[in-house]
């Protein structure tokens, strides 16, 4: 026998429950989604959140590049 009420239909989503912000891309290191997308996730069709979801695996190497350790701080402003 099967229980209905707590059958529910979960949206698909590609968060892993680390929640951290890149400082610089501005994208969940968990889920490699931008702010904007997370936010209105439960409000995208299926076909738009599919569309996100394609473009998750590019996002990773953007995270794994060094930023240039101190160096680039320093030229950035972000440290001295």
């Amino acid at each position: 026998m099967t229980d209905d009420i707590w059958t529910r239909d979960e949206i698909e989503s590609p968060c892993i429950k680390i929640c951290v912000v890149h400082p610089e891309a501005r994208i969940c290191t968990g889920c490699l989604r931008s702010i904007d997308e997370i936010t209105q996730w439960s409000r995208m069709t299926p076909e738009a959140r599919r569309g996100v979801m394609a473009a998750l695996p590019d996002r990773r190497a953007a995270l794994s590049q060094r930023r240039g350790g101190r160096v680039a701080r320093l030229k950035r402003g972000l440290e001295g």
